[in-house]
């Protein structure tokens, strides 16, 4: 539609939407509340590695999944160090993802995980525009 064609000259303002969007919200329904939850909620994040068959440092686990969702999230949203942010919340959610299919939680359950997955994926591939750090 020629109504929408003059949004493609602002694919860099629609980058920072997309980034300030997806690290708010990992921060502030992921990332800090499992950073304040302190290491018995670390280990339980961290627990989920099990279903990986890592048996070992849960804490540790738990801990970096925190870091990554609060972290990343600034990192995100500044566009600093973006791409290796973009596949470390790969990670992460490949990892929420299966853990949640193991638990028995269903597709249903375990899609919001998968589809941040992609996102964060494919955006890896598009980079941060260039209202970023990294200017990417």
């Amino acid at each position: 539609m020629a109504v929408f064609s003059s949004l493609a000259k602002q694919r860099n303002f629609g980058l920072l939407i997309l980034r300030i969007g997806l690290g708010a919200f990992m921060i502030i329904q992921h990332g800090l509340p499992k950073l304040m939850g302190g290491p018995e909620l670390w280990t339980k994040v961290g627990s989920s590695m099990s279903h990986l068959g890592i048996d070992f440092f849960h804490l540790f686990w738990g801990l970096s999944a925190a870091l990554v969702e609060t972290l990343g999230g600034v990192f995100f949203i500044l566009g600093l160090w973006f791409r290796p942010t973009a596949f470390a919340f790969c990670i992460v959610m490949a990892v929420a993802g299966y853990q949640h299919l193991q638990m028995g939680d269903g597709w249903s359950v375990a899609s919001r995980a998968f589809e941040l997955l992609f996102v964060f994926f494919g955006i890896a591939f598009v980079g941060p525009g260039k209202y970023s750090v990294d200017k990417g």
